[in-house]
């Protein structure tokens, strides 16, 4: 009775990791579409709302869906407490690795978000505006690249978690 009490926690917990694992790689496109979508509002909101940037990053992420909206609300905050004198750049820089953890996100995009933090805040609008553009251009073209992999690797994984239990039970027993 132990014994399939023991193969059957062995096979739950190893087809709930093949599950974690393919929900990761499900969750990056979404994510992706979202922060593209979050970009496209900023740019919105410097071009034509002409907000100052806290404010603008502070209505993005009320609009933007979580983990996204961390990103920009972690942005905001630190430009609002900036006791340290930082420059808006380094600001978001910090954000961003403060939050990459909480997302799907992956190094490509992450760079692709570092790479704004010279211009935000430091130069003027048209020149933000198309840095926005060009890290949006670049964020579809990763969630092209994410779909096709979440297609791919998610099955894998959901199929691989159960198999690699089922072997560990029949090895054991």
């Amino acid at each position: 009775m132990l014994k399939w009490i023991g193969a059957t926690i062995i096979l739950a917990a190893g087809t709930a990791y093949g599950f974690a694992q393919a929900s990761r790689y499900m969750r990056r496109p979404k994510e992706l579409r979202q922060l593209g979508a979050a970009l496209g509002t900023l740019e919105s909101e410097i071009v034509y709302g002409v907000s100052p940037l806290p404010d603008a990053l502070a209505r993005v992420a009320s609009t933007a869906p979580p983990p996204i909206s961390r990103l920009f609300a972690e942005a905001a905050a630190r430009m609002r407490d900036n006791a340290a004198e930082r420059t808006a750049g380094e600001c978001w820089s910090d954000a961003i690795r403060a939050e990459a953890s909480r997302t799907a996100l992956r190094e490509p995009e992450l760079a692709s978000l570092l790479a704004l933090a010279p211009t935000l805040g430091l130069t003027d609008r048209e020149d933000q505006a198309k840095h926005l553009r060009l890290a949006i251009a670049q964020l579809r073209t990763e969630e092209e690249t994410a779909r096709d992999e979440a297609a791919r690797f998610g099955k894998m994984w959901k199929s691989l978690g159960a198999l690699l239990a089922a072997l560990i039970v029949i090895l054991m027993y």
